[in-house]
């Protein structure tokens, strides 16, 4: 494992965690950003498991690359339905933009831990 490829993992790690747990926990915020989407609470607490499975898939990949590359691929998954999603929701692009700036984040650690395999 790299440096960069440590950072990468514990940023997207400090990212996804109280992100993941807002939806969990279904705060007010999280409520008002499923409904926009159209989903359901219940659904995005799924969502939000989902990211928070990845989130310490990445931590648990600084000991087995394996494991650390199907988080970082489950989470590029995720983000690129995030931004797929709001983009046909008509919500301008910028909305989506966080959502593309992480699944390309995701996909650049899966990426580099393949290589160093």
């Amino acid at each position: 494992m790299t440096t960069a490829q440590t950072v990468l993992a514990a940023v997207l790690f400090l990212v996804f965690l109280p992100l993941s747990l807002a939806k969990i926990a279904a705060v007010g915020v999280m409520r008002r950003a499923a409904a926009h989407l159209g989903m359901s609470p219940g659904l995005y607490r799924v969502i939000g498991a989902l990211e928070l499975a990845g989130a310490v898939g990445l931590l648990l990949g600084l000991a087995s690359a394996p494991v650390g590359v199907a988080a970082a691929t489950g989470l590029t998954l995720l983000m690129a339905a995030a931004a797929v999603v709001h983009l046909r929701h008509g919500d301008p692009p910028v909305r989506a933009l966080p959502a593309a700036v992480l699944a390309l984040a995701a996909a650049a650690y899966a990426g580099a831990a393949v290589a160093a395999r």
